[in-house]
């Protein structure tokens, strides 16, 4: 039996009375078995001096493409039809196995540095299993699946699917991975967004979805260009045709939804439907700014996420918790979009995106394990007196400061020095696997 005990920090919880106060945490396993002002626990495995620093919840971000990280810097200053024709797609094209699993272990460990500790991932269409293989090996909590596309005339040849062939994969990889290690990887289907998707695909992801209840994960309303495509194609708005295929229900999660109309707005709400914001890509690729207050007022579910590294350049949740908060003040004032509302939404706003609410996202006994140690002890994060630990954490805090992360009641980075993977070897590795893909591209027109 593993039997942790965090001594003396201060615990910002996040739970429903949202308690931040000094003491004590006993973590037994893979859950919170104590907390306390000053716990004595016995046969106790590791103790972790916590004098100083605060903990929080794990970060959860509901939009990641692991699969793109390797890409970083390779498509920059392009909005999103030209990012994805010119750059994105071909890139995948190129992947193989291993530099799939490389990009995976890349971005896994900038995500775990960073602060966050479950994500909502979406892979290209080849080699899926390797990301899974990555995940599994790396720690983190993740809801990943295969992309699936199986439409669209500028779509490279390697990405063209059959659409039994995109379902039946997708099918696979769920059975092998869905509840792996008890529960901390589980499988979403993923069909890229309407523009790249048949009816049909879309249709058999809907029932698919019910008869196993997992998550579907997609893009909507990100783009002006996107939406006019698919107007054009099917006579109604993104969010209208999803809820006709029967795909608008609570395990569905949006990224984006950065331009809806309002009945799009009210199909979210009655539907349940999950939004996860990416301020950072909506700005670099120039699709606009979510209205994410009058989705709050409308108690509609909204929570972070980076989306991929070759559209936002990082994975770092302190960045979008500022972005998520600063962008909107010029527009709705300088008390929207508050320190304590973002942090929600990148804390217990994103487990429940992923219905993990009564499992992860806040620090409650009961609980699983996902925690992360702040060291806000620096010259950026002070003077600490009398200052809200919440105003610290998302104005002031960055990747930096997170000393030790733990998920699952396990520790995967401690003292800034990666557990589960070898940080060299997945930098050398990570180099070695473009080298070779955009060789790769050069040589073979297909791509």
């Amino acid at each position: 039996m593993r039997r942790i005990l965090i001594k003396q920090a201060e615990i910002v919880t996040m739970n429903g009375t949202d308690d931040i106060f000094k003491g004590d945490i006993l973590i037994e396993n893979d859950r919170i078995q104590a907390i306390g002002p000053d716990l004595n626990p016995v046969n106790i495995t590791k103790i972790i001096d916590g004098r100083g620093k605060t903990i929080i919840p794990g970060f959860v971000q509901t939009h990641i493409h692991l699969c793109q990280t390797v890409f970083r810097g390779r498509a920059d200053d392009l909005e999103l039809l030209d990012w994805l024709k010119k750059r994105i797609w071909p890139l995948e094209a190129a992947h193989d196995e291993e530099s799939l699993y490389y990009s995976a272990l890349l971005g896994i460990g900038e995500l775990i540095q960073s602060g966050t500790t479950a994500i909502v991932d979406m892979e290209t269409v080849h080699h899926t299993d390797f990301a899974f293989q990555a995940i599994a090996s790396s720690g983190i909590r993740a809801l990943s699946g295969k992309v699936m596309m199986d439409k669209g005339e500028e779509v490279p040849k390697k990405l063209q699917e059959n659409t039994n062939q995109s379902i039946q994969e997708s099918v696979d990889l769920l059975e092998k991975w869905h509840n792996f290690d008890n529960g901390r990887i589980k499988y979403a289907f993923s069909p890229r967004f309407v523009v790249s998707c048949t009816e049909p695909l879309l249709k058999e992801v809907a029932e698919l979805s019910a008869s196993y209840h997992v998550n579907v994960h997609t893009h909507a309303s990100e783009n002006l260009g996107e939406i006019q495509i698919v107007e054009g194609e099917t006579g109604m708005k993104n969010i209208e045709y999803l809820d006709h295929l029967g795909l608008a229900n609570n395990r569905l999660i949006l990224a984006h939804c950065v331009w809806l109309n309002e009945r799009e707005k009210q199909i979210i709400k009655e539907k349940g439907i999950h939004v996860s914001h990416c301020p950072g890509s909506n700005l670099k690729l120039a699709s606009g700014i979510a209205e994410i207050p009058s989705l709050l007022d409308d108690d509609i579910s909204v929570s972070l996420g980076a989306d991929g590294a070759p559209c936002n350049n990082n994975l770092d949740m302190f960045n979008e918790m500022r972005l998520a908060a600063l962008i909107q003040k010029p527009k709705h004032g300088p008390t929207t979009m508050d320190a304590k509302t973002v942090l929600k939404m990148a804390t217990i706003g994103g487990a429940k995106a992923i219905g993990l609410g009564n499992e992860i996202g806040s620090i409650e006994v009961g609980k699983k394990a996902d925690l992360v140690i702040l060291n806000l002890n620096d010259f950026h994060t002070y003077p600490s007196f009398d200052v809200d630990p919440i105003s610290r954490i998302v104005y002031s805090a960055t990747r930096a400061d997170v000393e030790t992360s733990i998920i699952n009641g396990k520790i995967v980075m401690e003292n800034r020095i990666m557990k589960t993977m070898d940080k060299k070897i997945v930098l050398a590795e990570s180099n070695h696997s473009i080298k070779r893909m955009t060789e790769r591209m050069a040589t073979i027109e297909s791509f």
